[in-house]
């Protein structure tokens, strides 16, 4: 008979080689889960480097009582990870970590404790604290929470819907079942990632939990430690990311807008962001270019602004012409096999 499984670990990785043992190092000594079922599973998301050899070597010498498991994604993209670790978890919980999440020694009895003492709650997020390989920039705090850094006090709270705000995917806690019922299989900010210029696909998923009736918390209980290396403080990494998070920006708002508002709401946010774009370089002026926090605020600002033509042109339009390809190319297919078939009788 197999086993039930109370919670589960997934920790969705691209290239995490260097980072994965760090992270199993500290999941294998959680505390207080004498009493808990549980499972840990790597999603490999394409990786080209050794991850698949450092997590089998891993678990050649386990010997804990709670399995580590290993499978393969090779659609490229956070959310497509963490679809596939919701289809292979056996936990009715499912702890997202991030290769370079590093929980602290209660998280997953915290974790689990805070999913069974509120059933309605569909999602929840940690207490996140930067650990920096490098100083961080003079400021940095007004945009911390852009990196997943989540210190939002010390008292539990619920995240309503008029509050816009949700936690980051690191360290986020999901009720299978919620996920199942109300997160497509196919996220829009899922789009080639950031390759294709977005960000935010975290915050979509969340935000489908929510809108699908569940509620979604903060649990500061919760504490996860991310690692940033002086790589992601840099300008022009920073100055990407507030890009990609602007110009994701739209979505996340037509998702909250009941459709037929939406035409409506798409020029007031247009006309405001475009009055907030005008307010801030009248008011900062040449900071906005020698001012890292400055900088990448109206980075955002200007992307929130261009978000809605971003995405008909990035999202909406390719998945048009995709469409129509795929009617011409069926169109085609049935066009030549009618003529192979006339062929035969001719």
């Amino acid at each position: 008979m197999t086993e039930k499984i109370d919670f589960t670990v997934a920790i969705p990785t691209y290239n995490g080689a260097n980072l994965l043992p760090g992270l199993l190092e500290r999941l294998r000594n959680q505390l207080h889960i004498e009493n808990l079922s549980w499972e840990i599973i790597i999603v490999d998301n394409n990786s080209n480097d050794n991850t698949a050899q450092v997590v089998k070597s891993y678990q050649e010498n386990w010997n804990c009582p709670y399995p580590l498991k290993y499978c393969f994604e090779p659609q490229q993209g956070a959310a497509y990870a963490r679809n596939k670790a919701v289809e292979v978890a056996s936990g009715k919980l499912i702890g997202f970590l991030d290769d370079d999440n590093y929980p602290a020694p209660t998280w997953v009895a915290a974790a689990y404790s805070f999913g069974e003492q509120h059933p309605l709650v569909g999602a929840y997020g940690s207490q996140i604290h930067g650990e920096y390989e490098v100083e961080p920039p003079e400021n940095f705090e007004k945009i911390a929470c852009f990196l997943a850094i989540t210190e939002r006090g010390n008292d539990p709270h619920q995240y309503k819907l008029q509050m816009k705000i949700l936690p980051p995917g690191a360290g986020l806690v999901v009720r299978k079942q919620a996920w199942e019922k109300t997160v497509p299989k196919n996220l829009i900010l899922n789009h080639k990632g950031r390759d294709a210029g977005l960000a935010s696909e975290d915050l979509e998923a969340v935000l489908h939990i929510q809108l699908g009736g569940w509620e979604i918390w903060y649990n500061p209980e919760m504490h996860v430690y991310h690692q940033i290396p002086a790589w992601r403080l840099q300008k022009q990494h920073l100055i990407s990311l507030f890009r990609c998070v602007g110009l994701s920006k739209h979505h996340l708002r037509m998702l909250r807008t009941r459709p037929w508002k939406r035409p409506l709401a798409s020029l007031v946010y247009l006309m405001n962001d475009l009055r907030k774009i005008i307010l801030y370089a009248l008011k900062y002026k040449s900071a906005v270019k020698k001012d890292l926090i400055r900088a990448c605020e109206f980075e955002l600002l200007v992307s929130s602004f261009l978000s809605p033509f971003f995405l008909l042109k990035i999202i909406y339009l390719n998945s048009w012409l995709l469409k129509q390809k795929n009617h011409t190319y069926t169109h085609n297919w049935w066009e030549l096999k009618w003529k192979n078939q006339l062929k035969i009788y001719l």
